[in-house]
């Protein structure tokens, strides 16, 4: 399995901003769809964002227009950009790969990916 390492997670009060990185230990541009999910203390993992190897998107309607996932292939890194942090964005966040993953789509948020990294918390203060 690919190794994911996930860092920029910390405490931000409301309407702050955060960027969560995930790097993989291979490449994994065209090769890995790349996911984002979180799960908050007492609730279910919920899927945040995906991005495909044609850079396809799908976000949590929760999180549209306020999180951006985006990848730079040279640092086989993916990132989460957080705008606009609500409170009920506190969380463990979980960066996610899997090369069976082909398309991303909004059922992509739901699916059981291969590989796991250990997550950030992120926790915002109202």
């Amino acid at each position: 399995h690919i190794q994911l390492v996930e860092s920029g997670g910390g405490s931000v009060p409301t309407g702050g901003s955060l960027r969560l990185a995930c790097v993989a230990s291979r490449y994994t541009r065209g090769v890995y769809s790349m996911a984002w999910f979180r799960q908050a203390p007492g609730k279910s993992r919920e899927g945040v964002a995906a991005i495909d190897n044609d850079g396809r998107t799908a976000y949590a309607n929760s999180v549209k227009d306020r999180f951006t996932i985006s990848q730079d292939s040279d640092k086989n890194t993916t990132y989460l950009q957080m705008n606009s942090l609500k409170a009920d964005d506190t969380a463990m966040y979980y960066c996610a790969a899997d090369p069976f993953i082909v398309e991303v789509s909004a059922t992509t948020l739901d699916a059981n990916f291969t590989s796991w990294g250990q997550g950030p918390q992120v926790i915002v203060s109202a």
